[in-house]
């Protein structure tokens, strides 16, 4: 673990602090949480990853209707028009 100082505005350090008291945690936790959720989210090949895992997840459901059904209703209601 390397250590780094920052700089946060008033606001910023009063909720840090505030969560950590909340969360039993230490404000370095909950910086350190926050970062790892800001590179997740961030971090192109992570979320391609992601979106890769999430492919099929629910190709086994038989309660969904199908893609171009949805498609074709989304379309009708985007220009207005009745298809029949």
């Amino acid at each position: 673990m390397k250590r780094t100082q920052i700089y946060l505005t008033e606001r910023e350090h009063t909720a840090v602090k505030s969560i950590a008291r909340r969360l039993g945690k230490t404000q370095s936790e909950v910086i350190r949480t926050a970062v790892d959720r800001f590179i997740d989210r961030e971090e192109p090949a992570k979320r391609l990853d992601l979106l890769r895992s999430a492919r099929g997840l629910w190709s086994d459901r038989q309660d969904l209707p199908a893609a171009d059904e949805l498609r074709r209703e989304w379309d009708r209601l985007d220009t207005g028009a009745d298809d029949s």
